[in-house]
């Protein structure tokens, strides 16, 4: 099981290094074993680096784990949670897990439901058990006035129909994150509030499609994240990711932008915190 957090930290740690950067990591899955061995050196890399917040996702390592993200939000002040029936566990969902994670939804460092959505990539994938908890989640998610940090794969039709059927405004937005959809998709995913997240895999060698993508669509309407330990930029592949690489996604897109990469930092830090409408400061 993973290593429990220690002692709390808050934002200005490690402030003397004055970084570059001001990073939020939008997504990334802290408690997972690869960080066992160096937890504590990993978060202070990542403050090192600029990072200013996390959103740890709980709950995808099965819905036995839902509240698997709350004790690093606890622990460290710059760290949020969330919590979510990741599609792959769908057909594990029962009754339990539904109400645990409505008693998760009231603790004051969740801020979000997810990672939720569909996921069609693999065979014999029960679509029906995913859309089915799916629904039941965007509709909890509403009741409690949270965002939904989606996941989508090799699904768009489905999961942006549920989603104009089911997850329309005034509730409370959300994001797609890791993004791998077309232009189109992500400009429907705007339409209907979402933000859309960039992992490290825009990095990658064979992602111009993704670059091309980062470059088209509204800096006000983008995220970056690390989906860590999962998805290291190019420089560091067949490695474990951390937060602290989100950096190399904000370079990325200033390049492919012509920005500098604090205007792509601070601007994507802006829109994370008026998702979630916390402390602009």
């Amino acid at each position: 099981m993973p290593t429990s957090p220690q002692t709390p930290k808050s934002p200005e740690a490690h402030d003397s290094q004055q970084p570059q950067l001001y990073l939020i990591d939008s997504h990334a899955h802290l408690e997972y074993p690869q960080f066992d061995e160096d937890r504590d050196d990993m978060l202070d890399r990542a403050r090192d680096a600029g990072v200013r917040t996390i959103l740890a996702i709980g709950g995808a390592a099965g819905p036995d784990h839902l509240a698997s993200a709350i004790p690093y939000a606890e622990a460290h002040d710059w760290i949020y949670a969330s919590s979510g029936i990741h599609p792959h566990e769908a057909p594990l969902a029962n009754d339990s897990h539904f109400a645990k994670l409505a008693e998760i939804f009231e603790h004051p460092r969740i801020i979000a439901c997810g990672e939720i959505g569909l996921d069609y990539h693999y065979p014999n994938t029960d679509r029906n058990a995913q859309q089915k908890v799916f629904r039941r989640q965007m509709a909890m998610a509403a009741s409690a006035q949270l965002p939904v940090v989606i996941h989508c794969r090799d699904a768009w039709s489905d999961c942006l129909e549920m989603l104009q059927s089911d997850w329309q405004p005034p509730q409370a937005g959300g994001i797609f994150h890791c993004f791998s959809g077309l232009l189109d998709e992500a400009k429907k995913g705007i339409e209907l509030g979402f933000y859309i997240s960039f992992a490290a895999n825009i990095t990658y060698t064979k992602s111009q499609n993704l670059r091309d993508i980062a470059a088209a669509l509204p800096l006000d309407r983008m995220l970056i994240e690390t989906d860590s330990p999962y998805l290291p930029p190019q420089d560091k592949r067949g490695k474990r990711n951390e937060p602290a690489y989100v950096a190399e996604v904000a370079r990325t897109i200033a390049s492919v932008r012509d920005l500098d990469p604090t205007v792509v930092a601070s601007q994507t830090a802006a829109n994370f915190k008026n998702l979630f409408k916390l402390d602009q400061n």
